[in-house]
């Protein structure tokens, strides 16, 4: 393979047309130009220089080798710059969080890439197991969880807190214990975990939410809610996921004496560098929480 250092010498010597120019132009002794040239003749086994004492013409050989050379340096001198490139509102931002708190940030999320339409948003909506292991396997590029990470490789700073509710349909009052034993629990990918918190430290009978009778799972942030309105079971949610429901007048959201909040927190792959167009959606997602 020709060395891209002596290749990048012999075009300047070409352009400039003079050994102690060249030097000065690269920052180098003139030997050391002499040198470069001299080992890339060696390297292709040809002259590339037909010398008359310190004057100098181009062989058959290097005039065919400037020309090719001038588009392979053009094109390394472009890729240093895209790569080096780091702009704060271009390229693709892989996130992925659990639905409640997506909900609340993919519509201020996608108004920011209208806004500026080469930044891409990819959003993924996933339980909290899922979102620690595709950052611990760089599938995305943040994430947010509402449980601490117990990955090493996985960081998480704080950003927010955001309550959880106890929801049931509209007709129901104040639910107690026996309430909820009939209605029964509707269950999702984070239910147990929203469940052991609120309920927990409200309701003394309370053990695990594996007490109530299941009436329904679903996986789909937006449906959670739905048999509930139809007083098939009750729920815990987070606030942002019963803000968004379709049916608010069909559904009761109950405050309980005890309140509780759990902590979100935004993750990433511990010790890597995040670009700017990451940095960038951050501090606006800071700002929406």
């Amino acid at each position: 393979m020709i060395n891209i250092t002596w290749l990048r010498s012999f075009c300047t010597l070409v352009e400039v047309g003079h050994f102690t120019r060249t030097a000065e132009r690269l920052h180098m002794t003139q030997s050391g130009v002499s040198q470069h040239v001299r080992k890339l003749e060696e390297q292709l086994g040809a002259e590339l220089l037909v010398r008359q004492g310190k004057q100098f013409s181009l062989s058959d050989t290097g005039e065919r080798l400037y020309a090719d050379a001038q588009g392979i340096l053009f094109a390394l001198s472009n890729l240093e710059l895209s790569v080096g490139e780091d702009p704060p509102y271009e390229g693709v931002v892989r996130m992925m969080s659990p639905g409640s708190v997506g909900l609340k940030l993919y519509p201020h999320l996608l108004a920011l890439q209208s806004k500026h339409p080469k930044l891409i948003i990819d959003y993924r909506f996933a339980p909290n197991t899922d979102v620690e292991n595709a950052i611990a396997e760089s599938t995305v590029d943040i994430g947010f969880m509402t449980e601490k990470s117990t990955l090493a490789d996985v960081s998480c700073t704080p950003v927010a807190q955001e309550s959880l509710l106890l929801v049931t349909q509209a007709a129901v009052e104040e639910p107690d214990w026996d309430d909820l034993m009939t209605l029964g629990f509707i269950d999702h990918p984070d239910g147990s975990h929203h469940a052991n918190l609120l309920l927990g430290a409200n309701y003394p009978e309370f053990q695990h939410s594996h007490l109530f009778p299941r009436k329904g799972f679903s996986n789909q942030i937006g449906l959670i809610l739905e048999p509930v309105s139809m007083g098939l079971g009750f729920s815990v949610l987070p606030a942002h996921a019963v803000e968004a429901f379709q049916k608010p007048a069909r559904i009761k959201a109950h405050r309980l004496a005890s309140p509780v909040s759990e902590t979100l927190y935004l993750c990433a792959l511990r010790h890597r560098t995040l670009q700017r167009r990451m940095e960038t959606v951050i501090a606006e997602v800071k700002r929406w929480l």
